[in-house]
């Protein structure tokens, strides 16, 4: 090669001799991954309506509440009125939270809610009653040969969610088809992917803030269906610094996190083993073990990360996800979330037809989210911004 003068640095790409030096690769810096949806995986079964329901189910239940202020001695008093007088059944066995004392059942009084018991059963020490106090049942004793109780059973209940349409058109001129692009073979499959990674973005968005609409949810030609999320389904277990007895940390302490898989646990037969946060909550979950660490002076690395955190209610990984809103942590039993798409509509592309110099089409699917038992979950919201 001959000998110009030109000083390499001097030269730019506006001179014919020097190739242009442009990376054979696209960098996306947008936000668009899904962790949720990866930690619950692909759901077993699809949606068959766009109208999606479930049935759940419940066991009678074995807790009831003292209503009653008007008894006499409540250490000795032998009758006192209850809040749901249908859970019991003479032969109960029963005693509040806060005592040692065991009740027998002997006599039900429906029309004015009241138990008639035998105090101190079984030598067990009395205690005095209170208004409000937790009532559990611990069984019932049948007698020996006596007739059967009446059949007592709980209604199921159906529960329902909606289908969600998620599109987004691609359209790729048959001039740009046929250029050869930097860092990209196919413009029409890079569009493609683009929106699909778009629409996941938008799905995971959905399934955790998404609310279906008040009025006609079901979608008609000038309603447009969406499907309600994961935030507005908890409904049972919605724990605000401060409030009901819960820790009123401004910030996400270990206090209100065990606090609340306590609560689920106590209400359900749920396993929560999904803790999903966003940036701020995950650095205050970090920070539980930060002030426990210690280093050596010849280490050189500090890790101050938690990806599991392990309670006495379960092993719960620990998720970030941008979607979460700020202040709030989602405690999810991931057994009993599915993300389905309709029979047929999971995402895919569908060319439109042809109406000019140009290939067009739509990414579509069409999706929902079945949270089954709500009161199995939990959300902790109200945290400090």
């Amino acid at each position: 090669m001959s000998f110009t003068g030109k000083a390499t640095y001097g030269a730019g790409s506006s001179l014919p001799e020097i190739a242009e030096d442009v990376s054979d690769l696209v960098a996306i810096a947008t936000p668009h991954e899904t962790p949720l949806l990866d930690a619950l995986g692909d759901a077993a079964r699809p949606a068959r309506s766009t109208v999606h329901e479930w049935l759940e189910d419940t066991l009678l239940p074995s807790t009831d509440t003292v209503n009653d202020s008007t008894y006499g001695d409540p250490t000795t008093d032998t009758s006192f009125v209850v809040s749901n007088v249908g859970r019991y059944r003479v032969g109960d066995q029963i005693k509040l939270d806060t005592t040692a004392e065991v009740m027998l059942v002997t006599a039900i009084n429906t029309g004015t809610s009241t138990l008639t018991v035998t105090r101190a059963y079984g030598g067990s020490p009395a205690s005095a009653l209170s208004n409000g106090a937790t009532v559990r049942i611990l069984g019932n004793a049948a007698l020996e040969g006596d007739a059967a109780d009446a059949a007592r059973f709980t209604a199921r209940t159906r529960k329902t969610n909606y289908t969600q349409i998620f599109a987004s058109t691609v359209e790729v001129s048959g001039s740009e088809l046929a250029v050869r692009q930097i860092g990209v073979q196919d413009e029409l499959d890079y569009q493609k992917q683009q929106r699909l990674r778009e629409l996941l973005r938008d799905l995971e968005n959905c399934v955790i803030n998404g609310r279906s609409a008040s009025a006609n949810p079901e979608g008609s030609a000038s309603i447009r269906r969406t499907m309600k999320g994961i935030v507005p389904f908890c409904t049972s277990n919605v724990f605000v610094p401060g409030t009901g007895g819960f820790p009123s940390d401004a910030s996400l302490t270990e206090e209100q996190l065990n606090a609340a898989l306590r609560q689920i646990w106590e209400s359900s037969n749920g396993h929560v083993d999904l803790i999903v946060v966003n940036g701020q909550e995950k650095r205050a979950i970090n920070g539980f073990v930060a002030s426990n660490r210690r280093y050596g002076a010849a280490d050189q690395t500090f890790s101050a990360l938690v990806s599991q955190y392990e309670s006495d209610f379960g092993v719960c990984r620990v998720v970030l996800s941008r979607w979460v809103p700020t202040g709030s942590v989602l405690l999810l039993d991931s057994s009993r979330i599915d993300v389905m798409p309709l029979a047929g509509r999971s995402f895919q592309y569908k060319p439109l037809g042809v109406t000019g110099d140009r290939e067009s089409g739509q990414v579509i699917g069409e999706y929902t989210v079945e949270l089954r038992n709500e009161n199995a979950h939990g959300v902790i919201t109200g945290l400090s911004a």
